[in-house]
């Protein structure tokens, strides 16, 4: 549903016009509704994308906005990474100082990753340049008020969503109008809807752990608990 569209359905349900309420106001209810609905739930499957970056000679350290250049709006979450040959495992950032202290000067193939205020970390320091291969969620695209966006811009979520945003764009018209008892209404369908469409979107089995890679000179075998549509081709 475009954002024009979705003024007009709002304003028809309440019955209401532009006099009542105005496009900036209406448009900034759905840009408060369009957020909670993308940040309520962590790892949307819509959300889903992939990329690659290139770790060079020398440099351990790679910022999300790095790592994620080349996805629209950037990165919210890494999922995993891998080189050409074989799948990083993921450790924490102490362990992998342990592994490899700061103070030495380590270089190799990497093996390990680590995220920590904003930074992937690879263990050992990369000796060449590696293609890592990324999975993980991107951030969405903005929707709504204060982006400047044309009345024909559609949300960046599936149909189904359409309907769970107006819902909450109803019920803050009502607010608004102040008849708490029709706002209500809207607020807990809006709650109920957003709770079945998270089931559904979220519904798939439990990932069972898959061994990925070993090394004979590795203490850890690396496990994957990425659910099958996270995971690579060939594993």
């Amino acid at each position: 549903m475009q954002l024009s569209e979705m003024r007009e359905y709002a304003r028809n349900v309440v019955d209401i016009d532009t006099s009542d309420i105005s496009d900036a106001t209406l448009n900034h209810f759905i840009s408060e509704g369009y957020n909670l609905i993308i940040h309520s739930e962590k790892r949307w499957p819509f959300l889903e994308t992939s990329t690659t970056f290139s770790a060079t000679s020398g440099t351990k350290d790679y910022t999300l906005a790095t790592v994620g250049a080349s996805i629209t709006g950037g990165l919210r979450e890494i999922n995993s990474l891998r080189t050409d040959d074989h799948v990083l495992e993921l450790i924490g950032s102490d362990d992998g100082d342990i592994m490899y202290p700061l103070d030495t000067n380590t270089t190799g193939e990497p093996w390990y990753w680590s995220y920590w205020g904003d930074t992937v970390r690879l263990y050992p320091t990369p000796n060449s340049t590696y293609t890592v291969h990324v999975r993980g969620y991107r951030n969405a695209a903005p929707f709504g008020s204060g982006s400047g966006l044309a009345d024909d811009t559609e949300p960046d979520f599936p149909d189904p969503f359409d309907n769970v945003l107006s819902l909450y764009v109803i019920y803050r018209c009502y607010q608004q109008q102040e008849d708490g008892g029709m706002a209500q209404q809207y607020y807990v369908q809006f709650l109920g809807e957003l709770s079945n469409l998270a089931a559904r979107y979220n519904d798939t089995p439990a990932p069972q752990p898959m061994i990925l890679n070993s090394r004979a000179v590795s203490k850890w075998a690396s496990q994957s608990y990425l659910p099958p549509r996270l995971r690579y081709s060939w594993e």
